[in-house]
């Protein structure tokens, strides 16, 4: 099993993160970073160390990781510790990789609790990671690694090879349409014979169906491809699916890159997505969000919370956190197991 530790870095992973050139920021902005939360402590660590190295790339302004649940420190009191330095202007930015519930409305509605609670700051809320060249680049090195005769004895030929690209997978059609994109997008001109795309939970093809359909096109490699930041446990899933998988399957070689990490080219696009913030540039892509249409076939107006964010919607349509059911974090029935089950539901917003 390969893991972060048995991939050579990149040459640019080799480089300590001081010696990353990060365009200036024009404001010293204190900045919260908020992830999704994990009941993993490898995992919850990976955002603490994530944002201390980002911090340490500029000290000029605090950098505050936070999570939306399950770990803490929360988002509330991420935004209580900037207020009680006294600063009234917050950037914050989501450490995630696609914009789907969490980040159209969990985030958004505590933002507004906060806004509550301390009239006077205001929020700038920014951008998700998305699909950009530096994400793009990143996974194009790693699987540069892998033809080396160390990660690749046999010299099979990416023609020979499958790569099996695995989202999380969210309640969100727009989302798992853009996991599909970036799959895509890191295909074409790869060599790959093909790519399967498939996701670790809630939606579909689940990850046991995207090595069934790998094993289709006879491959002699599979390369899985774990589209993740962090650690956590279903990164741990995917490296033991991908294991039962080579035992079943001795003649066809699996090999498993490690989640992204703390890699310079995350840096790089977090510090874009920070200056957005202060420079009030931010989009989002509101056409295809299933609240948005929701809200718009309910007859209610489209709120804007984020005065310096006119692109941006907040989502804030009479649901609030609390009544958001994390099926994933901790109900034993997978409400989206089945797949008839699946259709009916997937365009309601809750």
């Amino acid at each position: 099993m390969l893991t972060s530790e048995t991939i050579d870095q990149s040459p640019l992973e080799s480089k300590s993160p001081q010696r990353l050139q990060l365009p200036p920021l024009p404001l010293h902005r204190p900045l919260l970073l908020i992830g999704h939360g994990t009941r993993d402590a490898e995992g919850r660590q990976s955002l603490v160390d994530f944002a201390a190295a980002y911090h340490q790339l500029d000290p000029s302004r605090p950098v505050l990781p936070c999570f939306l649940e399950l770990t803490g420190p929360t988002i509330q009191e991420g935004v209580d510790q900037c207020v009680e330095q006294g600063y009234t202007d917050l950037s914050v930015l989501p450490i995630l990789l696609f914009a789907a519930r969490h980040n159209k409305f969990d985030v958004t509605n505590e933002l507004d609790r906060a806004r509550k609670r301390h009239p006077q700051v205001t929020f700038h809320y920014g951008r998700h990671f998305g699909i950009a060249p530096g994400i793009v680049e990143l996974w194009r090195s790693r699987l540069a690694e892998l033809d080396r005769p160390e990660h690749n004895p046999h010299e099979i030929s990416r023609e020979d090879t499958v790569l099996l690209f695995v989202g999380r997978g969210s309640s969100d059609p727009d989302a798992n349409g853009d996991v599909f994109k970036l799959s895509r997008i890191l295909w074409e001109g790869s060599g790959y014979h093909t790519v399967e795309t498939c996701f670790i939970g809630i939606t579909h093809p689940r990850l046991e169906e995207g090595f069934r359909r790998a094993r289709l096109y006879q491959p002699r490699r599979i390369v899985v491809l774990p589209y993740f930041l962090f650690t956590g446990l279903l990164v741990k899933k995917i490296f033991d699916i991908s294991a039962q998988q080579r035992l079943q399957y001795p003649d066809i070689e699996i090999a498993c890159l490690p989640e992204m990490g703390l890699h310079p080219q995350l840096f790089t696009v977090l510090r874009d997505r920070e200056i957005e913030t202060q420079l009030g540039q931010v989009q989002m892509n509101c056409e295809m969000c299933k609240f948005r249409l929701a809200a718009l076939s309910n007859g209610h107006t489209h709120h804007h919370h984020h005065d310096h964010n006119p692109n941006h919607h907040g989502h804030h349509h009479g649901h609030d956190h609390s009544s958001h059911d994390h099926s994933h974090s901790h109900a034993t029935e997978d409400p989206y197991a089945e797949l008839d089950r699946y259709h009916e539901k997937i365009w309601q917003a809750p």
